[in-house]
C-alpha cells in the first residue's frame, strides 16, 4: 500500500549567511499531525520556520507542499497557499484594534466603509474560539498586557483556511489557563487535518501535545522520533549533549535585611494597596495570571509607570525614596529585565558591546571618552559567562536568536551591578541549557547579597528558583508562600481567588442595586 504523500516535504535544505545556519534538513510533516521541534537557542529552529513560511529563502534544497513544488516568495504568499505562523515576536499593530487585526487582510465592508458591527462579531467569535470572549473586540491592541497580546496573535492566524500552522514558542507567556484553550484549539485543528509544528523549550507540552518530536542541534537535524515514550532527560541530552540540572528541590536561602519594602502602592485597579518586602540573599517569585498585574508592579516599582499612592523604602531607611522614572531606579540601585525584550530592553541595531554597557558607562569611560578595550573585556567576560551564541560581540544585536538577546539584556544588568533586580518573564523564549546558566547567575546575585523579584508564567519554574513566591490576583497581592509550604494546586487557587472575590462582589453590588 503506497503511504500518504507527506503535507510538507523538507529535502537537502540549508541556510547560510556569513557563516551556516541549517544544514542538510530533511524532514516531513502528515497532514493532522503535530511535530514538536525542539533544540537550543541557535540550533537554527526559528530559521527553519521561517524558511518553510516564506521570510527567508532557502540557500539550497527544495520544499514540497501536498506532493508539489513549494517555493513562497513572502509571508502573504505563504499564507494564500494556507501556511501560517505565529512567531515568538509579535506582529501585530498596537494602534489598531484587536478586531481589525484579527480581520486586517478580510474586512467586512458596507458601501464602502467598515462595518464595524459585522466586525466586531467576527473578532468575537475568534477570539471566544481560544477561550478569550473576555477581551473587547474594540480596544487596542497596545492596550493589552503582552500575554493577551499573544493570544490575539494566535487567533489572527486561525482566520481563514489553513493547511500547515507553525507555532514558535507559543505558551511562552501564558498561564496554565491560556495554554489549555490553545490545545483545546490545536486539537481542533489536528482533526480537521491541519499539520502543526510546535516550537517550544517547555518539554513537558511537547509530551503532552506533539505526535513525533525532532531535535536540532548547531544547524543540523540530529534526531526525529515518536513522541511516546520519550524523556525529558532523553530530549535534554540529544539538545545540548549533557545533563542538565535545574537545582529542583533546593534548600531555602538564607534571607538577608531588607533591600527594598514597597507601603500601599497601587495604580487604578492595576494595582492595588501593595505591600511587600524584598530581602537581600532571595529569590522571591511572583505568580499570577495573565492581568492579574505583576508586570505592572514591576513597573510601578521601576518608576516605568506613574504610581497613584504609596511608599518605597531602600535598605530599611525610614524615609521614603522618590523613584518617577527608569532612571531615578537605576541610581538608586535598581533594574529592571523587560518583559518585551524588543520593544523595550534592546537597541536592535545596534552591537552586543553597546547594549550591555548601556546601563553602566562609569567602567568603560576615561576622561570622559569611551575606552573601547575595557568596554570589549567587559562584554567579552559576560558572553562567554551567559554563553552568548554570536559571531563577536560587536554582532548587532537584532542578528541573534531570541533567547540571545534576552541573554544580552541579562548581562546589562550584570554589567550594571543593582542591589534590586527585578525580572519580568527572564526566562521568555530561553532553551533549557541557557536557562540552566541564566539560574546559575541568578543564585551567584543572591550569594552576593542581591534582591530579587522573579515574574514568570510558569509556575514550575518558581517552583524551582525561588525562596518566596508570592501571588498577584486582580491586582492584589493576594498571598505569599515560603518554600516548602507551597504546591501547584496551592499557588493555581491563590491565583483565581481574587477574581472569584471580584465575582463575588459584583454580583453582590448588582443584587443590591
Amino acid at each position: 500500500m503506497t503511504p500518504p504523500t507527506p503535507l510538507l516535504s523538507v529535502n537537502g535544505v540549508a541556510k547560510h549567511y556569513a557563516t551556516p545556519v541549517l544544514s542538510d534538513i530533511d524532514l516531513t510533516l502528515s497532514a493532522g499531525e503535530v511535530l514538536a521541534l525542539t533544540g537550543e537557542n541557535g540550533a537554527g529552529k526559528s530559521t527553519l520556520s521561517k524558511i518553510i513560511c516564506g521570510l527567508v529563502p532557502p540557500t539550497l534544497g527544495s520544499l514540497t507542499l501536498s506532493g508539489q513544488p513549494y517555493q513562497p516568495t513572502s509571508r502573504s504568499h505563504a499564507e494564500k497557499l494556507g501556511v501560517r505562523m505565529v512567531m515568538q515576536e509579535l506582529s501585530l499593530i498596537p494602534t489598531l484594534s484587536v478586531a481589525e487585526n484579527l480581520l486586517l487582510d478580510k474586512l467586512p465592508q458596507r458601501f464602502g466603509l467598515i462595518n464595524r458591527r459585522v466586525l466586531h462579531e467576527q473578532a468575537a467569535r475568534q477570539m471566544a474560539a481560544i477561550g478569550l470572549d473576555n477581551i473587547d473586540p474594540s480596544a487596542p491592541v497596545g492596550s493589552l498586557g503582552i500575554g493577551h497580546q499573544q493570544m490575539v496573535e494566535i487567533a489572527r492566524n486561525l482566520v481563514g483556511d489553513c493547511k500547515l500552522l507553525i507555532l514558535d514558542e507559543p505558551t511562552a507567556m501564558l498561564t496554565d489557563r491560556e495554554i489549555a484553550h490553545l490545545f483545546v484549539q490545536i486539537a481542533k485543528l489536528k482533526a480537521c487535518g491541519v499539520g502543526i509544528i510546535y516550537i517550544s523549550h517547555r518539554l513537558d507540552e511537547l509530551q503532552r501535545i506533539a505526535d513525533r518530536v525532532a531535535v536540532l542541534r548547531d544547524g543540523r537535524l540530529v534526531d526525529v522520533r515518536p513522541m511516546a515514550g520519550v524523556t525529558q532527560d532523553e530530549l535534554v541530552q540529544r539538545m545540548v549533549g549533557k545533563t542538565v540540572d535545574e537545582g529542583a528541590g533546593r534548600p531555602r536561602r538564607q534571607a538577608g535585611a531588607v533591600r527594598l519594602a514597597a507601603r500601599q502602592l497601587r495604580r487604578g485597579e492595576l494595582v492595588q494597596d501593595v505591600d511587600l518586602e524584598l530581602r537581600g540573599g532571595e529569590i522571591m517569585g511572583l505568580a499570577g495570571l495573565v492581568g492579574a498585574g505583576r508586570t505592572e508592579l514591576l513597573r510601578l516599582i521601576f518608576g516605568a509607570d506613574r504610581k497613584e499612592g504609596g511608599e518605597l523604602y531602600l535598605d530599611q531607611a525610614a524615609t521614603a525614596v522618590t523613584i518617577d522614572s527608569p532612571m531615578a531606579a537605576i541610581r538608586h540601585g535598581i533594574g529592571l529585565v523587560t518583559e518585551d525584550r524588543k520593544a523595550q530592553g534592546l537597541l536592535l541595531n545596534q552591537p552586543i558591546r553597546i547594549n550591555t554597557t548601556l546601563a553602566n558607562l562609569k567602567p568603560v569611560n576615561r576622561h570622559g571618552w569611551l575606552n573601547q578595550t575595557a568596554e570589549l573585556s567587559i562584554t567579552q567576560h559576560l558572553a562567554d559567562l551567559l554563553r552568548v551564541k554570536c559571531q563577536s560581540v560587536e554582532q548587532p544585536v537584532g542578528e541573534l536568536s531570541g533567547g540571545n538577546q534576552q541573554k544580552v539584556v541579562f548581562a546589562r544588568w550584570l554589567h550594571r551591578d543593582c542591589n534590586v533586580l527585578l525580572l519580568d518573564e527572564p526566562t521568555r523564549g530561553v532553551d533549557i541549557g541557557a536557562r540552566a546558566d541564566l539560574y546559575q547567575e541568578l543564585d551567584r546575585l543572591a550569594a552576593a547579597g542581591k534582591a530579587l523579584l522573579m515574574v514568570s508564567s510558569d509556575l514550575r519554574e518558581l517552583m524551582t528558583v525561588c525562596d518566596r513566591i508570592g501571588v498577584m490576583s486582580a491586582g492584589r497581592l493576594v498571598a505569599i508562600f515560603e518554600r516548602g509550604q507551597w504546591t501547584e494546586q496551592g499557588l493555581l487557587e491563590a491565583c483565581f481567588s481574587g477574581y472569584a472575590n471580584l465575582n463575588r462582589t459584583q454580583h453582590a453590588a448588582t443584587t443590591h442595586h
